[in-house]
This record gives structure tokens, sequence and C-alpha cells, in this order.
């Protein structure tokens, strides 16, 4: 096991014991994004907890907000938020809600959950930098289930016209969003092609791989003068047979039974 599969491997019990605890929804949603935090935030973002408000620090945007469990179990791992803080998720008396709200101190750049929002925000961001010649660099992280969303599309348009190649957008594309399959609520193939006609230099991925995911990441911008889409195939609830590709965990919280099941198979 390399030192990244380590790391993801306990990220996701980190996360499994954070929603059991706090008694929250999301476990699905928040596993199919380990491995894409971990590569980001271990090989690829210029960011560190003493320069949390740094101008020269990369920014990340959780835009998917309804998955931060993973992400606050990343940024404990990171030393941006403590363990007494991270066990006040989802808890009478806690900091941290069942969505991301702005603090640079604890490394969360925007307030996020209302769907569709990040990428415009993370657009803000990136032509802001352009204006003031900075060369640090946005990543924003959606789900494919959002991009149902008109302002996404309306964002794609603004940050290829401007030429937004500090941008980068990922896409949790696990296939399943609230309600059902995407496919049948919205289909959205063919994915990458959309992107590339909307001027967005695009590359796929495996996005539990990550070789593919910090080789991608180490790349971009992939063009010049492009911003740059990264469409990341992922399975819902990835790491736990029964909860991969299932609806159901989109909301549902593991009992005690299925939290030690799901524990014993993503220690091995």
């Amino acid at each position: 096991m390399t030192r990244l599969e380590a790391i993801a491997r306990n990220i996701r019990k980190d996360t499994l014991d954070l929603i059991v605890r706090g008694k929250a929804p999301h476990i699905g949603p928040s596993f199919s994004i380990v491995e894409i935090l971990v590569a980001l935030y271990f090989k690829c973002l210029n960011i560190s907890p003493g320069k949390s408000r740094n101008r020269e620090r990369d920014r990340f945007i959780l835009s998917k907000g309804h998955s931060c469990a993973a992400l606050y179990a990343v940024l404990a791992r990171k030393g941006f938020i403590s363990r007494q803080v991270l066990r006040g998720f989802s808890a009478d008396g806690g900091t941290l809600e069942h969505h991301p709200t702005r603090d640079l101190g604890r490394g969360i750049e925007a307030s996020t959950g209302s769907l569709g929002h990040g990428l415009s925000i993370g657009a803000g961001m990136a032509l802001a930098a352009k204006r003031d010649r900075m060369k640090h660099r946005i990543f924003v992280l959606l789900s494919d289930g959002e991009t149902d969303e008109g302002s996404v599309w309306e964002t794609a348009l603004f940050s290829s016209h401007h030429k937004l190649d500090n941008l980068v957008a990922i896409v949790d594309c696990n296939s399943l969003q609230a309600l059902g399959k995407t496919r049948d609520i919205l289909n959205l193939e063919p994915f990458a092609a959309k992107w590339r006609s909307f001027g967005w230099s695009t590359r796929e991925v495996n996005g539990h791989n990550l070789g593919q995911l910090v080789n991608a990441f180490n790349k971009v911008p992939f063009r010049a003068k492009k911003p740059s889409m990264i469409v990341a195939r992922t399975s819902k609830g990835r790491g736990v047979s029964f909860m991969e590709d299932q609806v159901l965990w989109h909301y549902r919280c593991p009992d005690k039974t299925e939290c030690e099941r799901a524990s014993r198979e993503i220690l091995g």
C-alpha cells in the first residue's frame, strides 16, 4: 500500500466515524470524493495551516458541500482543524455544520452547499487573480448531479471567454444523485464532450486511482488560456461493498451493525 492509499483509507474511516457520531447523512457522496481530496491536499495544492491567509495560496472550493465530512477529515489530517473541533461535527455546541461555512483559519474558502454556486465563486476568484497578476490556482469540486443547475453552464461559458487557465474544475461523476441515476433524471452524456464544446480543456480519469488523479492535477492547466476540467469517474459509497452505487446512502446514516461492518471493510 502506498502512502497516499494509506491516507485515503484513514480518511474514509474518519469520515465514517464523523457521520455515525453526528447521525448525519451523505456518507455515499462523501466516500466518492476521498481519493480526489487526498490527491489534492497531499500532493498538489499549495496550502498549509500556517499560511491559510497567504494571498499566494491555492484555493479549493467544495461546491458539493453536502460531502463536507470527507473535507473536514482531510483538513484535520492536514492540521487545519483540531481533533477537538472535528468531534464537534453535527453536534450541539459544535462549529462544523452539515455544509461548509467560510473560515480561512480552518482552510475553508467558501460557504457552499446550495448547489450550482461553487464554480461561479471559483471563476470570480480566478478572474480577480488574473487581474491582480497573481499565480495561484483555484480548484472547484462539483457533483455530476449539480451540473443540472444552469448556473454551472453560465460559468462554463464565462470562464472560457475570460481565458481562466488558473481555474480547475473537477466533477465527481458517481452517476447517482439524491433521487436516482443521473442518466434517468437528466442525462449528462457525452459529458466530457460538453465541457470541450464550452471551451474547456478536458480530461477523464478514474476518480479512485490516486496515480491518475495526481498526474492530472500536476499537469494543469492542460492548455494555456483555457480553464481545465477533470471528469473523475467514481462510485458512490466507494470502499464499502453494501454502500457502493446505492442511492440509499445519499441520505441514510449507518446503524451500529452497519458501521462495524463498514469499518472492517475499510480497514481491511
